[in-house]
C-alpha cells in the first residue's frame, strides 16, 4: 500500500520541485521539463483525460524544435493520471522501457550493514580521470557507448561539487563498481544512482559499500530519505538492505529525430 504523505512529499521535492546542475527547468501548467543540450525529460505531469493528448503533442513539438537533443523521456509513475496515459504515450509514438521500483530508505532507521565501515576499497572520484574510469566501467556493463555520463559528472562535480558525490569501488586497482547521489536542499530526498558493477566483481558487497558510503554521506548531510529507481536484480538486494517500495515508474522515450525521418520516408 502506497504511504501517501511520503508519496505527496516525493512528488513535491523530487519531481515538481527539483532542479538538475547544468540543466534548465521549464514548469508549465501541465509539466515540469527538464533539459540540455543533448538530453531531455518530462519529469513531471498533471493531466486529465480532456488534456493528456494535447499536452503529450505539445512536449513532442518542443522537444523536437530543440533540435539538438537526441531523444527525450517521459517518466512515468503508476500514480500518473490519467489511468491510460501508458496507451496514450505508446499511440503518440514512444517507446516504454523496462519497470523499475522507486523504493525509498528511511535514514532514521539505517541498518547496521549500511552504518558499517565499507568492506571494500570504496573512495570519491574527484578528478576527470576517476570519471572517465566510471564511463568506461559503465560502457562496459550496459555495451554501450556511455560518454554522456562523463559529460554530466564531469561539469557537475567541477562547478557544483556539493550537488553531486560520485563513489569508486577500486579491486586490485580496477574501477570495479560506481554509482553516485545527488543532492538538491531543501529537499529531504537524496537520489541513488548508477550503482554498475563489471560482471567479474559481481557478487563481493561492492554494490553494497557503495549504497553504504552514499547513505552515510547523506546523513552527515541531514538528507531524511534515500530513493533509488532499481532494477528487479538491484531491488532484491536493496530490500534486504531495508529500502521499501514507494512505487513503480516506467521510461517512455521518444526520438524526435527517428519520428521527422519516419515521416519523411512515407511511413
Amino acid at each position: 500500500m502506497i504511504d501517501t504523505r511520503l508519496m505527496d512529499l516525493f512528488t513535491r521535492y523530487q519531481r515538481i520541485e527539483t532542479e538538475y546542475p547544468e540543466t534548465t527547468r521549464i514548469q508549465t501548467p501541465f509539466v515540469v521539463r527538464h533539459f540540455d543540450a543533448r538530453r531531455g525529460g518530462v519529469v513531471y505531469a498533471n493531466l486529465t483525460a480532456e488534456n493528456a493528448d494535447p499536452v503529450i503533442r505539445d512536449e513532442i513539438a518542443f522537444f523536437t524544435q530543440q533540435g539538438v537533443i537526441d531523444d527525450f523521456e517521459w517518466k512515468y509513475y503508476d500514480t500518473d493520471m490519467p489511468l491510460d496515459l501508458p496507451d496514450r504515450l505508446r499511440a503518440h509514438g514512444f517507446t516504454p522501457g523496462e519497470p523499475e521500483a522507486v523504493l525509498v530508505l528511511d535514514l532514521a532507521h539505517l541498518p547496521p550493514r549500511l552504518a558499517a565501515p565499507p568492506r571494500s576499497l570504496i573512495r570519491r572520484a574527484l578528478t576527470d580521470a576517476d570519471i572517465d574510469q566510471i564511463v568506461v566501467m559503465h560502457s562496459l556493463v550496459w555495451h554501450d557507448d556511455q560518454r554522456w555520463l562523463g559529460d554530466y559528472l564531469n561539469p557537475v562535480i567541477a562547478h557544483s561539487p556539493d550537488r553531486l558525490s560520485a563513489y569508486i569501488a577500486d579491486v586490485d586497482g580496477v574501477t570495479a563498481s560506481a554509482g553516485w547521489i545527488d543532492f538538491n536542499p531543501p529537499s529531504p530526498f537524496s537520489g541513488l544512482w548508477g550503482g554498475s558493477t563489471l560482471p567479474e566483481y559481481r557478487h563481493r558487497g561492492l554494490y553494497t559499500d557503495l549504497v553504504a558510503a552514499r547513505a552515510q554521506e547523506a546523513i552527515a548531510r541531514g538528507v531524511q530519505y534515500l530513493t533509488i529507481d532499481a532494477s528487479p536484480m538491484s531491488r532484491a538486494v536493496l530490500e534486504k538492505l531495508g529500502f521499501e517500495l514507494l512505487c513503480m515508474t516506467i521510461p517512455f522515450t521518444f526520438s524526435p529525430h527517428t519520428s521527422v525521418n519516419m515521416q519523411a520516408d512515407g511511413s
